[in-house]
């Protein structure tokens, strides 16, 4: 399964490019679907507003129950469109690694090679010099293992959840639909987002194992970024994220079995289950902002390179 994944973003050597790979646009149509689902819940939800207004309450909540479904799928399907472009820039992170690979021996002042070791400073935090590439870090090894499979179990997570939620329409008062419904759909949404958190995991590790596979192509010491504070804290809230997430699904069934007030449970699980959400969503700002220093450090020591020769 990792070796097909790898072959998924890590394109054969001597790929052009300039190739367009088809991950933008199936990504694109992903979030256009997700986006037209998303106006379909809005049209029914307005139907529903309005059958609240004639006193169609039993009517309004079986319209309202199926749009919920259609609702969360809608965001469930624009996640899986970005993940998918997500891919697309690992391709293109390659390429480029292929790229510098190829260009930087001609690009490179004419020195006598050094080689240092042991930690050193930089303006992105502390670093190590080493003679060999750097081994994975086991985040990295656990991200390009599990993005596939989270994608893949968060959105039939939120696929099931809509079926659930067509037959909760047909009985609007059944607590335990309600519960299934939402604690499936809700978990998906959270695999989902752990997946998308994986992938940025995946582009830090190509980021960490290109870079040092281009300085031990041209004999040079071997600069690596530590692990910033900002990855560990990712870490950390995706890890608590991702617990709160599967959290709210076991509470929703202990809801759906009938155990205590079903009105109280419900009252405070729709907030836990955003909480999910919004911890795993954090852990992807700060993704984001390690893969910036990271690309930065990356930078630099391209820049000592081509300047200096070592």
């Amino acid at each position: 399964m990792t070796t097909r994944l790898a072959n998924l973003t890590r394109p054969a050597s001597g790929t052009d490019y300039q190739d367009r790979t088809r991950r933008r646009r199936v990504g694109f149509t992903f979030a256009g679907l997700g986006l037209m689902l998303a106006m379909v819940a809005l049209v029914a939800n307005l139907v529903g507003a309005d059958q609240l207004s004639a006193g169609e309450a039993s009517d309004a909540a079986s319209t309202l129950a199926w749009s919920f479904g259609v609702n969360t799928v809608a965001f469930g399907t624009i996640k899986l469109g970005i993940a998918i472009v997500l891919t697309g820039i690992l391709v293109r992170l390659w390429l480029r690694v292929e790229g510098v690979r190829e260009s930087l021996p001609e690009l490179k002042a004419k020195a006598e090679p050094h080689i240092e070791t042991g930690a050193i400073s930089t303006p992105y935090g502390s670093a190590s010099a080493g003679k060999t590439a750097p081994e994975s870090l086991a985040i990295h090894t656990m991200a390009k293992r599990m993005w596939g499979p989270m994608l893949v179990m968060g959105y039939m997570a939120v696929l099931a959840g809509l079926v659930v939620s067509f037959v909760w329409a047909g009985d609007p008062a059944d607590v335990a639909l309600a519960s299934w419904t939402q604690g499936l759909q809700f978990l998906g949404e959270g695999l989902l987002l752990a997946g998308i958190s994986f992938l940025l995991g995946t582009i830090l590790a190509s980021l960490r194992e290109g870079g040092g596979e281009v300085q031990v192509a041209l004999g040079l010491t071997v600069k690596t970024l530590n692990m910033p504070k900002t990855a560990k804290v990712f870490v950390g809230l995706l890890a608590l994220g991702v617990m709160v997430s599967m959290l709210q699904f076991v509470l929703y069934l202990v809801v759906a079995n009938g155990v205590g007030n079903p009105a109280a449970w419900l009252a405070w699980l729709g907030p836990l289950r955003e909480v999910g959400l919004g911890l795993i969503l954090s852990a992807v700002v700060m993704a984001l902002v390690t893969i910036g220093d990271v690309l930065g450090f990356q930078f630099d020591r391209i820049k000592e390179i081509v300047t200096t020769g070592n």
